[in-house]
């Protein structure tokens, strides 16, 4: 008869596998969800490009120039006023280029007219929009280029002479930086066409491959016409793991995200270990029952309190972690606190000179009223309302600034900078600094907390104070900028730069270049804690023109999620 304990083997094995395959799931399907929601944004924008220029070739047909050159095809003036109309709409609605082609195909004008590969005496009668088109209707389709061997998707429109389809106009549109988008995603993004053969993404290596096995039409029509001319359309080596789907265009085109099945794999193996954690702490404690069934009770006691151990293990590490977010907390405050005592001198200042404006101006309107002069003495008193008004804004500034409530929600990147800006004006004109602001970006509307945000930015500017102080001809300047799904703030100074052996360690925490005393080097080091918890990021690096330049990156939320 085999031991119980060696039958638990065979068990433990099966947990941990279901374990990883059950984290492997989880983890898959959370994948899948996210591939979906990045679909949705995507495909509108893939769509807008493809119906952007919808109509040019309808309104290109009504041009008096194409009817008049397939009445005279052997008329070189004709031709010349052609060419001459389609390069001057191609240069100014920037697409691929503009051709016409008579009923037979053969292109009789072309915006490239004048180059090397230009399309002037090709035909393309063996292309599907030009057949669609000579039908009358709309023609589309996306291939590579038989002339120029450069992909991109055609439209076509027939061209009507006396009411009778005389000729075919044809745009061709490039792609190509709707793929360099994709670049910055890390999981595979393609667009197949309806036979499965991928033609656009971020992967070049499956560029031209299909998803699987065609059958023998859909390579025979590819032959016709020539799609991928010059390309040997075969299977992708290895299957591409699971996808997320959505139908784009109007021709039947499959937009594809496929997540990393990396990390699919890391979250299977996390909960395999779980797994295996806590079947080894169930065997230690079968094998220590077993070797010990004489004493019973005494190892019900050891249990008892090995129990109460990890209670009170468990209580101590919730009880750390409770003071490790308060303590974080409260750096953060401190770090507001800090900036608000390095800028209270200045502050003081500024609220100096409305005080004494204030005091002079009570005085007079006093006087004023003494001798019978209320005018007067009202235009004093509208002097000291616009003083109060003034050192009501600084201060509401500060006060607001210094608040230790978080509120989450959307914040106007450049209402933000400038009140950052606000709190350090005293300072810029203590040091004889120029500060230009450019906001002139559309609403940078991103999800996070108001005061952080700011104090993130007078972090900086205060840093970039520092590097210009003492410097000829001292400027700090702020560039709001939308790159893509982020809000970026450029901070730039005309400071010596970040030495290279500051660079690695500028985030670190107690990290300091300043003397002592002046630092405790916590500020990058908060700021970048600050921004990654808004899923940001937080860089620098050294301009090439001289001077440092700090790169605040956020995403950005939709204008309807804002409201």
């Amino acid at each position: 008869m085999r031991k119980p304990h060696l039958l638990l083997y065979p068990a433990a094995t099966i947990i941990i596998v279901c374990a990883y395959l059950l984290g492997a799931h989880r983890a898959g399907n959370e994948q899948l969800e996210q591939g979906q929601r990045q679909l949705q944004l995507m495909a509108p924008e893939l769509q807008s490009v493809l119906e952007r220029f919808e109509t040019l070739p309808f309104v290109l047909a009504q041009q008096p120039d194409l009817p008049n050159a397939l009445a005279h095809p052997n008329d070189p003036q004709a031709i010349a006023r052609l060419n001459q109309t389609l390069q001057t709409i191609q240069q100014q609605a920037k697409v691929g280029a503009l051709y016409l082609m008579d009923r037979n195909g053969l292109t009789l004008g072309a915006s490239n007219w004048d180059q090397p590969l230009g399309f002037a005496g090709k035909n393309f009668s063996y292309r599907p929009y030009f057949q669609a088109a000579l039908h009358g209707d709309a023609g589309r389709f996306y291939g590579i280029g038989t002339s120029t061997s450069e992909a991109g998707y055609f439209i076509a429109q027939p061209v009507r002479r006396n009411g009778a389809i005389d000729g075919v106009i044809a745009v061709k549109i490039s792609l190509a930086e709707l793929e360099r988008n994709w670049n910055s995603s890390e999981d595979p993004i393609v667009l197949a066409d309806r036979h499965g053969v991928i033609f656009l993404g971020n992967r070049p290596a499956w560029r031209y491959h299909s998803l699987g096995p065609l059958p023998p039409e859909a390579l025979a029509e590819l032959a016709s016409t020539q799609q991928y001319t010059g390309r040997n359309v075969t299977p992708l080596a290895r299957n591409p793991g699971p996808r997320v789907t959505q139908e784009v265009g109007r021709l039947g085109w499959q937009l594809m995200i496929f997540p990393n099945q990396l990390r699919v794999v890391r979250s299977g193996i996390n909960w395999a270990l779980a797994a295996a954690l806590l079947l080894a702490c169930g065997g230690v404690s079968y094998w220590a029952m077993h070797q010990q069934q004489r004493r019973r009770e005494e190892r019900q006691a050891f249990d008892r309190e090995l129990e109460s151990r990890i209670f009170q293990r468990t209580q101590q590490l919730s009880e750390t972690n409770r003071i490790l977010r308060t303590t974080q907390n409260e750096l953060v405050q401190a770090g507001k606190l800090a900036m608000l005592g390095q800028m209270a001198a200045g502050m003081t200042h500024e609220l100096n000179q409305p005080l004494a404006a204030i005091r002079a101006f009570a005085d007079n309107a006093r006087t004023f009223l003494e001798r019978g002069q209320p005018e007067q003495a009202a235009s004093n008193l509208g002097h000291i309302g616009d003083a109060s008004a003034r050192m009501g804004a600084i201060i509401s500034q500060l006060k607001g600034f210094a608040r230790k409530d978080e509120t989450v929600g959307p914040v106007e990147l450049g209402r933000a900078v400038r009140s950052s800006a606000f709190l350090l004006e005293s300072e810029c004109k203590r040091c004889n600094v120029v500060l230009e602001i450019d906001t002139s970006a559309a609403p940078l509307t991103v999800a996070g907390d108001t005061v952080r945000i700011e104090q993130v930015l007078i972090n900086l500017l205060r840093n970039a104070l520092d590097a210009v102080e003492g410097r000829p001809q001292p400027r700090v300047s702020v560039v709001l900028s939308r790159e893509g799904t982020d809000g970026v703030a450029r901070i730039s100074d005309s400071g010596p730069g970040i030495p290279q052996e500051v660079a690695a360690h500028l985030f670190e925490p107690f990290f300091t270049t300043k003397p002592a005393g002046q630092g405790l080097g916590l500020g990058l080091a908060i700021s970048s804690s600050i921004v990654q918890a808004m899923n940001g990021r937080l860089s620098a690096h050294n301009m090439d023109g001289g001077g440092a330049q700090f790169e605040l990156r956020l995403p950005l939320i939709e204008e309807g999620a804002a409201r």
